[in-house]
């Protein structure tokens, strides 16, 4: 067969779930602009929503890229539980680990044969694959922040120390055993799921992340200006780190666009950014508690009233999935309704990133999910955070108590701290909050433009794939001759 001329092919596996599947496209997204060939394979139940939901299979991409299914049968099921995380984790193993074996070693005599595999949360899939099929280079891209990577990678340390599991009304007790993290880091800003016992979530998270070590290199969506002193951590045990982010802003600079296009998994609703063109500059807080996060209806409740008893303008999104129970579809308090359409716009769904852009949002009242976390920092918005599970509390932690771009309410759910948090983030405080926000998108452009650190990252990365295919082509080469 004739060789196909490229400077590399990459392999692309995200673990399922909206935040991952999004940031890694635009990573693809980049990779395949820098000319290398792209594989990216996803559940055929997520395949199924990105061909009906973007253009992600339409022009978006050159042909080099090719989205890929796994076979059916890959777990699709909530995974805002421990339950379902673990039902996930084996199903990727159980069909995913056999599936992509075999087609590597297939892909190994198509004439574009795999330069490396970038792998998501599951690395331990990646490298047992790798071992088995020609020894693939792995890089592990964790679609998470520095800080929630180095606080998962300790957790090993922390159960050793006693600090885990939590004590009863333990909540404030200090965490001393992550470095870095001394001073400020308590029970409370580590995972829901390890704050009680050493569980299968808990040794799966650690152990997935421990593992870098082992890949070439790890791939980190954040820069150096942010998350540096953590970063410096993270090198001890794994020196190689690729810091290139914010991927989104990245992504935009080099197609010189005001938005990237939506990886969203969800049907998107753009009127609100008509709703939005009609209010004050900065005087909208945005509300959206990303895709997996669930709500009671009590919760919802005292969000609802805290929003509204604010007085100031609010665009939320209310997923239909969004509230637990069977009593999501009771009567709204007429206060309720009034108070929303004096001041508020209610949406299934939104563009987020074209949202926090616009002028009139001041504030963003979230989940602590990184890519928000990030979408929120590159767009000079300050935060409200409210942590669900996983690295959220982790972020919220950093939000309120390192950066101070915003506020952490993570534990607490009652209208009336909704509304004073509100005042606080939008009126009393809104002036320092601007200005650190502001101070953060100086050194995330900084960060991305030509000579900026993630810039010249994203290039060492490049660089270090197209030396890999060089060498393997050498290989080949070699081969040929004996």
């Amino acid at each position: 067969m004739a060789q196909v001329e490229c400077i590399g092919h990459i392999l692309i596996f995200p673990y399922p779930a909206q935040g991952h599947v999004n940031s890694m496209l635009k990573l693809a997204h980049l990779l395949d602009l820098a000319n290398f060939h792209i594989t990216f394979f996803v559940s055929s139940t997520i395949h199924a929503r990105l061909l009906a939901l973007t253009d992600v299979d339409s022009g978006r991409f050159s042909p080099r890229f090719r989205l890929k299914s796994f076979p059916p049968g890959i777990y699709d099921g909530g995974i805002d539980s421990r339950e379902g995380a673990l039902e996930l984790y084996h199903s990727l193993h159980t069909i995913a680990k056999p599936f992509l074996k075999q087609y590597i070693a297939h892909n190994r005599d198509s004439g574009l044969p795999f330069t490396c595999f970038i792998s998501d949360l599951v690395l331990s899939i990646a490298l047992e694959v790798s071992e088995q099929c020609f020894n693939l280079p792995v890089y592990y891209f964790r679609t998470i922040g520095a800080c929630a990577f180095w606080a998962f990678f300790s957790l090993p340390d922390l159960f050793e120390a006693g600090e885990l599991p939590i004590k009863e009304n333990g909540m404030e007790s200090p965490i001393t055993k992550v470095k870095g993290m001394e001073d400020f880091l308590r029970a409370r800003d580590l995972p829901s799921w390890c704050r009680y016992e050493e569980d299968d979530t808990a040794r799966i998270v650690y152990t997935e992340t421990r593992r870098a070590v082992e890949a070439r290199a790890l791939i980190l969506n954040t820069f150096e200006d942010l998350e540096g002193p953590i970063l410096s951590q993270i090198r001890t045990k794994c020196p190689k780190v690729y810091t290139i982010g914010p991927l989104h802003a990245r992504l935009m600079a080099t197609l010189a666009s005001k938005s990237t296009h939506s990886n969203s998994l969800w049907q998107e609703d753009e009127t609100c950014m008509a709703w939005l063109d009609s209010q004050e500059p900065k005087s909208v807080i945005y509300v959206s508690f990303g895709s997996i996060s669930v709500i009671t209806r009590q919760q919802l409740m005292e969000f609802w009233y805290g929003l509204v008893n604010s007085g100031k303008k609010f665009l939320w999104v209310m997923r239909s999935d969004l509230v637990a129970g069977k009593d999501v579809e009771s009567p709204i308090p007429s206060e309720l309704e009034e108070g929303t359409k004096a001041n508020g716009y209610i949406i299934g769904w939104a563009p987020q990133e074209a949202v926090l852009d616009h002028p009139a949002v001041g504030g963003f009242l979230t989940h602590s999910g990184w890519n928000s976390t990030l979408e929120s920092i590159a767009a000079g918005v300050p935060m409200i955070c409210w942590p669900f599970f996983a690295d959220q509390q982790t972020n919220s932690r950093f939000v309120g108590e390192v950066w101070k771009l915003g506020l952490d309410m993570k534990d607490v759910c009652d209208r009336s701290s909704v509304e004073k948090l509100i005042r606080e983030l939008m009126e009393k405080r809104k002036g320092e909050f601007l200005e650190r926000a502001e101070n953060m998108v100086k050194l995330a452009k900084e960060a991305i433009s030509e000579g900026g650190s993630s810039y010249c990252n994203f290039d060492c990365l490049i660089q270090d794939i197209i030396k890999l295919n060089e060498s393997m082509s050498e290989e080949d080469t070699v081969k040929c001759a004996d």
